[in-house]
């Protein structure tokens, strides 16, 4: 008897189009546990003391002395029983693999695009499509570069230049359902005034800068109409495009009755390429891959691939992470997962917001975005606020966080944010009570708290390995200006170090 085409799909890629047709469906849970690993929680002395010895810098703790792990979604998910069975099928042979046919289909089935070549992880794309493309002086505008992405940029000599749709804190005012969006009247500005020095366009899904925040589907169609307009590449950073490709489906009119597959496909036929670390939504421990279109850039960044990552058909990566690759791609368009992570996240949100947390909204697709300065209103940003909420989450719960921020942007920043990055499938609402109610402890606390300074930093992404210490009661860096400054009631008298600062306090502050 002949199979139908619903028999002959097998499961790949298969999903019901309408989000709210089941309501049962969308109340359960995704996933059922198989595999479970202890945690470990310190007791509060012992995570002062922990934290003295990592320099004050959560990215410094030893992970078995961190309870909930919030620190990042990269590459920290758990795989599902089809990505551990895919690894036994890893075919190692240095060149030609079995593995390296079954990713390459399945990469271009959903992104489209003509050469894919296999990194360690996103960042090895970046580096190799960057130093391929950017010169001294260049200019990539973006809806916002993320920090490896502006960082790479800068190591070529170039300027990330960000363009999102909203800034901060404006953006919390901005009813709009994708504030990831690019501001398209300023890089059509850019593209006119700085088009001889502008390499390619990046758009980055979802927008990690920006609270993790989604763009639409008719913000993508008209960049990539402006950069045709003026010839220049357009690239997407790609790292969430499934969740991007839930919100578009949720949010953008024309798009419910599509399938998270055909949203994406859709996504990448306006770009001419793509950077993708497969940490994130590919829901594996390590890869990444680098995609292009044109041919020519693609022998050249072959040359870079051998040299710098291995192989053309193996990129750095084992056959066996090739394999799980390929799974967890199509993995991550599966409707009831994609409902169950976004629910997550909405989850922590609500439960913070009701512990009188503000938080970016609405809540993105892979983490909760915190405003570091309604818990410490009265730290000003160069004693950056968002890097002492993150210690002190570490000190009250065993909690670890990313600082969004000052730190880590430097003068680029216009937030002060902590992130909590969510695991894929591998915490349960159980874990993010703790975690809520870790942040009633903290504001608390809050008296006990009053900024950081710099000890010892390197001057490119320093925030993974710098050195911090709290600030004293009465204690005063040298040469800075009094200034009033606060979001709330509680305004006091601050110090700032100079001018720009003191610019940048007062927009974010709107004092």
């Amino acid at each position: 008897m002949a199979s139908s085409a619903k028999d002959d799909n097998c499961g790949l890629f298969f999903e019901t189009t309408d989000i709210s047709s089941d309501i049962l469906a969308a109340e359960c849970p995704a996933f059922r546990i198989k595999s479970v690993e202890p945690l470990f929680y310190q007791p509060r002395e012992k995570r002062i003391e922990l934290l003295v010895e990592a320099h004050f810098n959560p990215f410094l703790l030893a992970a078995k002395d961190v309870a909930i792990d919030l620190l990042t979604d990269s590459g920290t998910g758990a795989m599902s029983a089809r990505q551990w069975a895919a690894l036994m099928k890893g075919d190692e042979s240095y060149a030609g693999s079995i593995s390296s046919e079954n990713f390459q289909a399945a990469v271009k089935k959903i992104f489209g695009f003509r050469n894919v070549l296999p990194t360690h992880q996103g960042r090895g794309a970046e580096r190799i499509l960057f130093y391929c493309t950017v010169q001294e002086g260049d200019v990539v505008p973006s809806n916002s570069h993320f920090d490896t992405t502006g960082a790479n940029i800068m190591f070529c000599k170039g300027v990330a230049l960000d363009c999102p749709a909203c800034r901060f804190p404006d953006c919390q005012d901005y009813h709009e359902n994708f504030k990831g969006n690019m501001n398209t009247k300023k890089l059509e500005v850019v593209l006119k005034d700085k088009g001889d020095v502008i390499p390619l366009v990046m758009m980055t899904v979802t927008n990690n800068t920006m609270g993790g925040q989604p763009v639409s589907m008719a913000n993508i169609r008209r960049v990539s109409e402006l950069c045709r307009q003026y010839n220049k590449p357009l690239y997407i950073d790609a790292c969430r495009y499934a969740e991007n490709a839930w919100f578009i489906k949720e949010k953008e009119e024309g798009y419910n009755d599509k399938s998270l597959l055909e949203i994406a496909q859709e996504m990448f036929s306006y770009a001419d390429g793509c950077t993708m670390s497969a940490k994130k939504d590919g829901i594996c421990n390590i890869g990444g891959f680098l995609a292009i279109n044109d041919e020519h850039l693609a022998q050249k960044a072959t040359e870079y691939l051998i040299m710098w990552e291995g192989f053309p058909t193996y990129g750095g990566l084992a056959g066996r992470d090739l394999e799980a690759i390929a799974v967890g791609l199509e993995e991550a368009l599966d409707i009831q997962y994609m409902r169950d992570r976004v629910n997550s996240a909405r989850f922590l949100g609500k439960l913070l917001i009701e512990n009188g947390v503000d938080i970016i909204e609405p809540v993105g697709g892979s983490a909760v975005y915190i405003e570091a300065q309604s818990v410490f209103p009265y730290i000003p940003l160069h004693n950056f606020p968002a890097w002492t909420l993150g210690c002190a989450l570490y000190i009250e719960g065993g909690i670890r966080g990313a600082e969004i921020g000052t730190v880590m942007f430097g003068e680029r920043s216009e937030s002060e944010l902590l992130r909590l990055a969510l695991p894929r499938r591998v915490y349960t609402h159980k874990h993010l009570e703790y975690v809520a109610k870790t942040f009633g402890k903290v504001i608390r606390n809050s008296h006990m708290y009053k900024g950081m300074k710099i000890v010892e930093s390197l001057s490119t992404l320093r925030h993974f390995t710098i050195h911090m210490a709290p600030l004293r009661d009465g204690e005063i860096p040298k040469n800075h200006t009094l200034v009033k400054v606060g979001r709330k009631s509680s305004a006091a008298v601050y110090l700032l170090p100079h001018k720009n600062l003191l610019e940048r306090q007062e927009s974010v502050t709107g004092v």
